[in-house]
C-alpha cells in the first residue's frame, strides 16, 4: 500500500532512505522503478547512486554537493510531477534460468539441517502442504509456470528478490527458524511470497526446492553474461525458470567450469504495466 506521501530517513551523512509504502506487492514495486528512472532522467550531479528495493529507495548523495534538507525537496518534487498512478512502461530484459528440482545439493543441505533439527520438515513437502499442492511435480509446475519480476537486489552480491507475475502461481512459506549456516550456490528458494536464487554458497532461511546450474553472480567475469557486470540480474528484469533434468544440470556445471555457458537473456523487451494489470484483471485475479 502507497503512503500518502514519500516518507524521508536519513541512512548516515550520504544516504537517504525514501519509502513510497508497506508491502510486497508488485505495484507498489513498479513505483519504486518508476521513481528510480525518474531520479536518474533528472540528472541530479550529486546523487551518486540509486538503489531500488521492495517499497523504497536508498540515494547515496555527496553532501558536499547538496544538503540532506534540499535533495528530499527535490526527490518529492519529481515523485510530485510523477503522480503515483501504477501506469507506464520500462525497460525489462527477459532471463531464463535452468533449475533442477529436488536436486541433490539441495537435498543434502536439507538433510545436514534436520541433524540439528529434526522436527524440520523436508522444504518441498511443507510448501507442497502450505500451497495446497497434491505433490512435488505440482509444485515444480507452479513454480516455473509464470515469469518473475526482480524487484530488487541486495544483501548478497547478486541475490535478487523474484515477484511472481502470474498470481495464480504464488507460493507462499516460511522461514527457516533458526536459519541454516550454509546453502548451496545456485540454491532456489521461497521465503514470505518471495522466490530467490542464491548466488553463493552463503548462510540463508528460504525453503529450498531445487538449484539453478546457471551462475547469476560471477566475480571474475568469466562468462560472457557478466562482461559489464558482476550480477547478471538487474531491479526490473523478468526471469523465467526451466526445468532440467539431473543429467542437463550436470552437463551445464561442466560448461560454466570450462568458462562456455551462455547465459537465455533477451534484450530488447518492454514491460507494459497497464497491459500486464488489463491481463491480471481479464484473468480475475490481483496483481
Amino acid at each position: 500500500m502507497l503512503h500518502d506521501t514519500l516518507r524521508f530517513f536519513p541512512g548516515g551523512d550520504r544516504a537517504v532512505e525514501v519509502e513510497l509504502g508497506d508491502g510486497m506487492d508488485f505495484t507498489l514495486n513498479f513505483t519504486v522503478h518508476r521513481l528510480v528512472a525518474a531520479v536518474r532522467e533528472a540528472g541530479i550531479a550529486a546523487i551518486e547512486d540509486i538503489i531500488p528495493e521492495l517499497a523504497s529507495l536508498q540515494i547515496n548523495y555527496d553532501p558536499d554537493r547538496i544538503s540532506y534538507e534540499d535533495l528530499t525537496r527535490a526527490i518529492a518534487a519529481i515523485y510530485e510531477e510523477m503522480g503515483s498512478d501504477v501506469s507506464g512502461s520500462l525497460p525489462s530484459r527477459l532471463v531464463t534460468l535452468p533449475v533442477c528440482y529436488f536436486d541433490e545439493e539441495t537435498t543434502a543441505c536439507i538433510e545436514d539441517y534436520r541433524k540439528t533439527y529434526p522436527d524440520k520438515r523436508f522444504d518441498p513437502d511443507l510448501l507442497c502442504e502450505l500451497n495446497g499442492l497434491a505433490d512435488r511435480a505440482a509444485l515444480a509446475r507452479r513454480h516455473s509456470g509464470t515469469e518473475y519480476w526482480v524487484a530488487a537486489l541486495g544483501f548478497w552480491p547478486g541475490l535478487c528478490s523474484l515477484l511472481p507475475l502470474r498470481p495464480g502461481s504464488r507460493i507462499t512459506a516460511p522461514k527457516y527458524n533458526p536459519p541454516r549456516t550454509w546453502t548451496p550456490k545456485g540454491a532456489v528458494g521461497i521465503g514470505g511470497a518471495l522466490c530467490c536464487v542464491y548466488p553463493d554458497r552463503t548462510p540463508g532461511g528460504y525453503q529450498l526446492i531445487g538449484r539453478c546450474p546457471a551462475p547469476i553472480y560471477d566475480g571474475t567475469q568469466r562468462l560472457p553474461a557478466f562482461r559489464d557486470s558482476l550480477a547478471l540480474l538487474r531491479a526490473g528484469d523478468r526471469v523465467r525458470f526451466r526445468p532440467v533434468t539431473a543429467e542437463e544440470c550436470a552437463w551445464i556445471d561442466a560448461e560454466v567450469a570450462a568458462g562456455r555457458y551462455e547465459h537465455d537473456v533477451v534484450e530488447y523487451q518492454i514491460f507494459s504495466v497497464d497491459r500486464y494489470l488489463d491481463w491480471v484483471k481479464a484473468h480475475g485475479e490481483k496483481a
